[in-house]
């Protein structure tokens, strides 16, 4: 396993091996059962490309009231519990005590992407965002906190996690767009990404 550096993100390369990440597929596989993907919209209406679910004390969500954590599934039942082996993941690669209180699951089918964004819906920035990659390969970019600055980029690949905190914590990222296909981890393909974050 290779630990790289991008503009502040430590990006942990093969962190998953290929038995560990079909695991935590079958994990996330509980949490979508009990919490189906939705398709989220922008604060402006517009639909988002890729389709998202929580599990933990709180979810992220988002529509035309904007940005924020709930406590419920838009169907009405509250977001399951992380399962075991994705809050090992924080654990192994962060050492902190305090656990993720939400774990948002993103699901980029072919065509889809996430635009440049920081995650500042939380209300204390001294916690890290832990993200898991699985699946399709995925193109990560990462600027500053400006948005229009420098930003660099690296393919992430199925086992990838990264951990943003420190300078990083608040830095524009986003995904550009996957290589689906790539990966067969997941039978008709597609990429997951989980991130874990402290909300409260």
């Amino acid at each position: 396993m290779a630990r790289l550096e991008l503009r502040g993100a430590g990006i942990f390369k093969g962190f998953l091996p290929p038995p560990e990440q079909a695991r935590i597929v079958e994990e996330v596989r509980q949490i979508l059962r009990a919490a189906p993907l939705f398709a989220p919209q922008t604060s402006l209406g517009r639909p988002m490309s890729v389709r998202m679910s929580s599990a933990g004390r709180f979810g992220w969500y988002s529509d035309r009231a904007g940005y924020r954590y709930v406590t419920h599934h838009p169907g009405g039942a509250a977001w399951p519990d992380i399962p075991a082996g994705i809050l090992r993941i924080w654990d192994e690669v962060t050492g902190l005590s305090r656990q993720p209180e939400c774990c948002l699951v993103n699901w980029y089918g072919e065509g889809a992407r996430m635009g440049l964004h920081q995650d500042r819906d939380e209300a204390d920035f001294s916690w890290p965002v832990v993200s898991v990659s699985l699946g399709d390969d995925g193109l990560f970019r990462i600027g500053s906190r400006t948005r229009g600055g420098k930003t660099e980029s690296v393919w992430l690949t199925s086992g990838d996690v990264v951990v943003m905190g420190g300078a990083a914590r608040l830095a524009y990222h986003g995904v550009d767009r996957i290589r689906f296909g790539s990966s067969r981890l997941l039978p008709a393909g597609g990429r997951i990404n989980l991130t874990l974050r402290v909300v409260t």
